[in-house]
C-alpha cells in the first residue's frame, strides 16, 4: 500500500506542517498612522526572518522593520519627512529616482509587502501621474501608488548565501527553526505507488499537467497552468 503524496499531508495541516508561532512572533510592519521621529531601542535576530530586526519606538507605541544595512541602536529615523537617508520611511512620491529602498507597500498602509529578505534591495526607476516604478530585485519594474511608503537603504545581512552549508547537519537546523519540511524527496525517485511520477520507467513524462477534476492524490504537477510549451 502506498504513501499519502505531501500535498495530502500538507492538506491534512498535521504538526509537521504547521508554521511555528514562536518563529515569527515579531511581526514586521509599519503603523498606518506614522508621523514624526522614532528611535531604534533594539537589534533583534529573529530565527524566522533572514535579516535582523529593528524594534523602533515612537509617539504611540513601536513596531518592528528589517534593519538597514549601518543601523545602530540609538539611532533616530523620521517618518513622513526628512532627508534622504538610510533608515527614512517615506512616500514614494518623495523618493528620488535611483534611490534604493526596501520594506515597500503594495498598497497605501498595508506595512509593507515587498523586498523583505537579507541583502536585498528595490530602487526608484521612474514617476509618472499617479504610479511610482520600482525596479525590483528580478529586474522586473513594477507600478506602485505613488502614495506607498518604503524604507531608505539597502537591508543588513548580505552575504549569508555566499558561504556553503558544508554539513547536512546546518540544513537541517536551518529548516527546523522554521518548521520547513526537509529533505524533500524527488517525486521521480519515489515507487510507482506513492507518487504519481514515480516509478523507473517514464522519468521523460510527456506532460505534468494533472485534468481539473484530478483527485487529491492525482493533482500533482503543473495544476491549471496559465500557458504551456516552451518559452520563445
Amino acid at each position: 500500500m502506498g504513501k499519502r503524496i505531501i500535498q495530502q499531508r500538507r492538506g491534512r495541516g498535521s504538526l509537521t506542517y504547521q508554521v511555528r508561532t514562536g518563529a515569527y512572533r515579531f511581526k514586521i510592519g509599519y503603523p498606518v498612522k506614522l508621523v514624526g521621529e522614532g528611535k531604534v531601542l533594539r537589534l533583534i535576530n529573529s530565527r524566522g526572518h533572514t535579516a535582523p530586526l529593528a524594534k523602533i519606538k515612537y509617539r504611540e507605541g513601536m513596531f518592528y522593520i528589517p534593519a538597514f544595512k549601518g543601523m545602530i541602536e540609538g539611532q533616530t529615523i523620521k517618518f513622513e519627512q526628512g532627508e534622504i537617508k538610510d533608515g527614512n520611511i517615506l512616500r514614494l512620491k518623495n523618493i528620488p529616482i535611483k534611490t534604493k529602498v526596501y520594506n515597500v507597500e503594495s498598497r497605501p498602509g498595508d506595512g509593507g509587502k515587498y523586498i523583505r529578505t537579507s541583502g536585498n534591495y528595490a530602487e526608484v526607476s521612474k514617476v509618472s501621474d499617479k504610479e511610482v516604478f520600482v525596479m525590483m530585485p528580478s529586474k522586473k519594474e513594477k507600478g506602485l501608488n505613488s502614495e506607498c511608503r518604503a524604507i531608505i537603504g539597502v537591508i543588513a545581512g548580505a552575504g549569508r548565501l555566499d558561504k556553503p552549508i558544508l554539513k547536512a547537519g546546518k540544513m537541517h537546523y536551518i529548516k527546523k527553526s522554521k518548521n520547513r519540511l526537509w529533505p524533500r524527496t524527488s517525486a521521480v525517485k519515489m515507487n510507482v505507488v506513492d507518487h504519481p511520477f514515480g516509478s523507473g520507467r517514464g522519468k521523460r513524462i510527456k506532460s505534468k499537467i494533472a485534468k481539473r477534476n484530478a483527485p487529491a492524490g492525482a493533482r500533482v504537477g503543473l495544476i491549471r497552468p496559465r500557458r504551456t510549451g516552451k518559452k520563445k
